[in-house]
């Protein structure tokens, strides 16, 4: 978020802070004061991901193989240019952060509600002012840079600070990304992926020095200026009334100002006025709201100091407390060689949550393309949690306590009817015929480990009496009968349409290049396509927790989306099997397509008849889902037991309950009508989600 109001007084209203300059320019500089030395640039992704995502199509669950390429093209312009980039990643949400994150992902819930509205009356695409960017691509980006050959970094704490740190401690010519608190932190220049023209490589470079002038500060004024105005760590609110006061004393001293700049102008000429010491940050902290933590501007401050930095609004040591905090963490995982493992991995973004999991046990999911007036589609966090709670089992197995039972994982998930005020506690679970040790998925080696990652990896999506037939075909094409084998037992709607148009896309995939996807036009936009494209995409996620879990038993780019799915070609397909298209005609009248899509569908229609599950036709001739009342989405899985929904506490106790799905048909005159929930109880040890 950085500096609440920050941007715009740099941009409109501080001259000199915001300097047009050339990339280029900068980096020959950089190599004149430091001959020998190849220019870095240290790339926040996070805050570059929407720009750089400029295919046109972003609601069918994503343009892979197009974006893939924007990133070769944007990596190509700098490597011209003689710049070495280096790309940051969040990889943890700090406990202090938390409630922001959680009011960003609600607020994201709102925006994502208006798409599928749009979607269902006008059957097109919104413009680009209603914008949201593709489910899992901040995913599936770090692992698309390191295709690429980029140096990919994923952050052990906020990814903000550890950019900062970086560009500062290995003389770095600057930092790209969209972010004010790189204008907080003393570290290298700051530069704007907003206002990057990449074809010439010009920008703008906002300065720190200009920006103090103008306020009549020190640089180490410019974290106590962030706190006041509002940050993550302490939100805006809390300084309300505070401001004001400065305003109103500012004002009426000072004319011209417009209400915005007079609050940062205010709040800088009381910054000013006072004893830069700790003691005045005491006085300070006496006026924030009764109840408030007292050490929140402490905090505040002390999260924008960089290895080896010291505040004048800090005692001398006060850092070095907050760093020795840090470093007191237990993690839950025991084995301190496997650990230190996940760590490398995690840190050269070649795994995803998995570090986070066996050292916190707490990890996230943001928010998905789903439409939360569809009834019939569960959310892709429910779907997916039996194959986490297995993979959660293998990444905890040392951490098990005597009786042999498991830390639960707090999950912070994004779906329709959660809150987000607390996490979901979810219970790990045993593979079925027991679970294999890291040591032996990670350490060993030879014929018999392959065979065990390959069983573990199945297991996890309760597909390992299939091994054979699974191993038996095209690494990309395994994943996605894998992956379409678990959704289709996990979810009772799915249809024979639905199984069409998810095969004919892979298969048709194969030799298209990203121009030949670009060019595809869509008749119209089905929204619970959309959804079931977002969904796809989500399980390629959770497919590679649990390759990376079970020691790579598939290539890493197997399971890549440019490698097994194109969200345009998708709805293209979904929408010619839903209208009674031909196989020929779907398969583009490729009789090698054919074959193999025969024997795919075989394949699934068998396993899944072995259990029960008959996969039935039922064609969608209309664009749109009808609701209907009194069923949620528990209850449209193939056994809503498989899946329970989320656990809240009830006020005034401390017992965890739990909600259980209604049984179709099942209805309460004391219920409201929608996501229906039976009777309240404790559940029995061992049973947690």
């Amino acid at each position: 978020m950085g500096v609440k109001g920050l941007y715009s007084f740099v941009t409109n209203d501080c001259p000199g802070a915001c300097t047009a300059v050339n990339l280029k320019v900068v980096a020959e500089k950089h190599r004149s004061k430091y001959p020998g030395s190849t220019p870095v640039l240290v790339v926040d992704a996070m805050g570059c991901i929407r720009k750089w995502y400029t295919a046109e199509s972003w609601v069918c669950g994503g343009q892979w193989r197009e974006y893939l390429s924007e990133l070769d093209g944007f990596i190509n312009t700098f490597t011209a240019a003689g710049i070495k980039l280096v790309f940051y990643f969040d990889g943890v949400v700090e406990q202090k952060k938390r409630s922001e994150w959680v009011v960003r992902r609600l607020n994201n819930n709102k925006e994502i509600a208006k798409i599928f509205r749009f979607i269902k009356t006008y059957k097109r695409q919104p413009g680009r002012e209603m914008f949201f960017i593709p489910s899992g691509l901040a995913t599936f980006t770090r692992f698309g840079l390191k295709t690429l050959g980029q140096e990919t970094i994923c952050s052990l704490r906020e990814g903000d600070y550890e950019v900062a740190s970086y560009a500062l401690h290995n003389n770095c010519m600057g930092i790209l990304g969209e972010d004010t608190d790189y204008l907080i932190f003393d570290t290298a220049p700051y530069f704007s992926i907003k206002e990057l023209h990449l074809h010439r490589l010009d920008t703008v470079m906002f300065s720190r020095q200009n920006l103090c002038s103008r306020l009549g500060l020190y640089p180490t004024d410019l974290p106590l200026l962030a706190c006041i105005l509002g940050t993550d760590i302490v939100p805006a609110k809390v300084m309300e009334r505070f401001r004001n006061q400065c305003v109103a004393s500012y004002c009426a001293k000072s004319q011209g100002s417009n209400e915005k700049s007079s609050v940062i102008l205010a709040v800088a000429n009381y910054i000013s006025s006072i004893s830069r010491s700790y003691g005045s940050l005491i006085a300070l902290a006496e006026k924030l709201p009764l109840g408030s933590d007292k050490s929140l501007l402490c905090n505040g401050i002390e999260s924008y100091l960089l290895p080896g930095q010291q505040s004048p609004w800090l005692p001398c040591d006060f850092s070095h407390r907050s760093a020795a905090s840090v470093e007191q963490e237990v993690p839950l995982c025991l084995d301190q060689e496997i650990l230190q493992l996940a760590k490398e991995k995690h840190v050269r973004a070649e795994s995803h949550t998995t570090y986070n999991v066996m050292c916190s046990g707490e990890i996230e999911c943001s928010n998905t393309l789903e439409d939360e007036d569809d009834t019939e589609l569960p959310g892709q966090a429910l779907i997916f949690l039996p194959a986490r709670r297995h993979i959660y089992s293998l990444l905890l197995e040392s951490a098990k306590d005597v009786n042999g039972t498991y830390p639960v994982v707090k999950e912070w998930f994004v779906y329709a009817g959660n809150s987000l005020k607390q996490p979901d506690l979810v219970q790990p679970k045993e593979l079925p015929g027991g679970t294999p040790s890291l040591r032996s998925l990670w350490l060993s080696s030879g014929p018999e480990t392959e065979k065990l990652r390959h069983w573990t990896f199945l297991a996890c999506f309760q597909l390992q009496e299939i091994a054979e037939e699974i191993q038996a075909l095209e690494g990309s094409v395994a994943v996605v009968c894998c992956l379409l084998l678990y959704l289709f037992l996990q979810v009772d709607s799915l249809s024979l349409e639905d199984l069409n148009a998810f095969l004919a896309q892979t298969l048709c995939l194969e030799g298209k290049s990203a121009a030949q996807l670009a060019r595809l036009q869509l008749a119209q936009v089905d929204s619970r396509g959309v959804q079931l494209g977002s969904l796809f995409i989500r399980g390629l996620g959770v497919m590679i927790k649990a390759n990376n879990t079970c020691g790579l038993p598939f290539k890493a780019d197997d399971i890549m989306p440019w490698s097994v799915f194109d969200g345009k070609l998708f709805h293209t397909k979904y929408l010619q099997a839903h209208r009674g298209c031909s196989l020929h005609d779907l398969l583009e009248d490729n009789e090698s397509w054919l074959a193999k899509f025969q024997d795919l569908m075989s394949l699934i229609c068998r396993t899944c008849s072995a259990r029960g599950r008959i996969i039935q036709s039922r064609k969608r001739l209309d664009s749109f889902v009808t609701e209907r009342r009194g069923r949620g989405r528990g209850t449209h899985f193939r056994n809503p037991n498989r899946i329970p929904s989320r656990p809240y506490r009830d006020q005034g106790s401390d017992c965890l309950w739990w909600r259980n799905p209604q049984p179709p048909g099942h209805s309460s005159e004391s219920q409201p009508p929608g996501r229906g929930y039976g009777p309240r109880h404790q559940p029995p040890r061992g049973q947690r989600l």
